[in-house]
């Protein structure tokens, strides 16, 4: 049996970035894609360093390193670097050069990703699809990245008709929670509105059927709300 084999399971995680600053060393082709990713999720700031200058870069770096919340500095990464990141990114060409950052991680107690060699690291990234705001997330725990990202394909027409599912309840979940009912009249209401028919009519467009039921099923108060629930739904 393996040694990855006998590690315990990864534990699942959507962590907010929002004001946080992350790191990433290395902007070769995985640098720039997790560099990519980070921006994507708000961090406050990213600190990006490769031994390379800026303008040796391919042109498609250019729009990352123009970003305002990006910091380039053409030097290799320092202990101080990674003190107070939310997450580091150790994605250099040199894989003892991705090992000595995991490490200074690890001293610094914080989050490390490293791309040569995953199991120094703290964490691994996910194969994720996202539609309005519903995210799912495939990790076959290094196995086998590739098949991640062939199932992440099969994920997005999975989640298609469920997004806009979630749009529906991200919409109507403030309206019935600011009626300020009891705690188990909502969770009641909640899950009957999971457990409806609402999902295949919403992937059929029948946004009439969907009406009707919201008038049978929501609180009178809300029928006002009904059309600019389903508006742009079909």
């Amino acid at each position: 049996m393996s040694s990855a084999a006998l590690r315990p399971p990864l534990y699942p995680l959507f962590l907010s970035l929002e004001g946080r600053r992350c790191l990433v060393a290395g902007l070769g082709g995985v640098g720039r894609r997790k560099l990519a990713g980070l921006l994507a999720c708000g961090p406050a700031s990213v600190l990006a360093l490769d031994t390379l200058r800026a303008e040796d870069f391919p042109a498609e770096a250019a729009a990352l390193l123009a970003d305002p919340r990006v910091c380039f500095e053409c030097r290799s990464c320092a202990p101080a670097d990674v003190r107070d990141r939310a997450l580091v990114f150790a994605a250099t060409g040199s894989a003892e050069e991705n090992a000595r950052i995991a490490a200074l991680c690890r001293e610094a107690g914080v989050l490390c990703n490293c791309a040569s060699a995953p199991e120094l690291g703290a964490f691994s990234v996910p194969a994720v699809t996202r539609r309005d705001g519903l995210a799912a997330a495939l990790s076959t725990g290094g196995a086998s990245p590739a098949l991640a990202r062939r199932w992440r394909r099969e994920l997005e027409d999975w989640l298609a008709p469920r997004a806009r599912m979630a749009r529906l309840m991200g919409r109507l979940r403030p309206l019935v929670l600011a009626l300020h009912a009891e705690t188990g009249q909502n969770t009641q209401l909640f899950r009957s509105l999971a457990a409806s028919p609402l999902q295949s009519w919403l992937a059929e467009g029948d946004l009439e059927s969907c009406r009707q039921w919201l008038l049978a099923e929501l609180p009178s108060v809300l029928h006002v709300h009904i059309a600019e629930l389903l508006d742009d739904l079909a």
